[in-house]
This record gives C-alpha cells, sequence and structure tokens, in this order.
C-alpha cells in the first residue's frame, strides 16, 4: 500500500483490511466487517477502517480512482513543478540583473 496514515503502523492497516476481506462473508454487510474488525484491533474510527479498505480497493483495481502509486507521482511532480519555478524565476531575476550591468556606460580608462 502507500504512505502510512499518521498513529497507526502500516502492519495494522494492512491487517485490518485482509481481516475485512476475510471476514466479510460472515457479515450482512461490509459495513458491518468494517465496524467488527475496527473494534476488534482498536481502531479509533470504522470511518477510518472504511477508508483504508476504499483505498485498497483502488489500488487492487476494484473499484475506479487514482491509486496510491499514482498519487505519489503526482504529489512528486507537484513538488518537482514548484521546484523549477523557483528556479526559473531565480534565473529571469539575474538575466535581469546581468543584462542592466551590461548596458551601464563603462569608464574606460
Amino acid at each position: 500500500m502507500g504512505k502510512p496514515t499518521k498513529g497507526y503502523p502500516p502492519e495494522l492497516r494492512e491487517r485490518a483490511v485482509r481481516m475485512v476481506v476475510e471476514i466479510r462473508p460472515q457479515y450482512p454487510s461490509q459495513w458491518a466487517a468494517i465496524e467488527a474488525v475496527a473494534s476488534k484491533l482498536g481502531i479509533g474510527s470504522a470511518e477510518t477502517l472504511r477508508k483504508w479498505m476504499r483505498r485498497e480497493e483502488i489500488d487492487v483495481g476494484q473499484r475506479p480512482g487514482m491509486t496510491s502509486a499514482e498519487h505519489a507521482e503526482v504529489k512528486r511532480l507537484k513538488r518537482e513543478v514548484a521546484e523549477l519555478r523557483r528556479a526559473n524565476e531565480i534565473l529571469k531575476a539575474a538575466s535581469i540583473f546581468f543584462a542592466a550591468e551590461l548596458d551601464r556606460p563603462q569608464d574606460r580608462s
């Protein structure tokens, strides 16, 4: 899976998702299975586990959406674009500075 959720170790997250998948047939709905696993593992909110389940379903292709890997790549590319924009601004400022230096009349004595 992708980046770990703050406060819960990735091992717990993976175990919880696996448990929901395994015990789902014993419950009338996925939500009931999620609530049972969340309480057994001490996860603060069943909604937290539901979100982990949705992320897992997207990652394995059972549900449409952006996978964790795609999300991480987009995030990395956004950081890179921001860094490149900052570098461009610095280069523009430097070229303006040096162009102004070249345009000044020089005293040649």
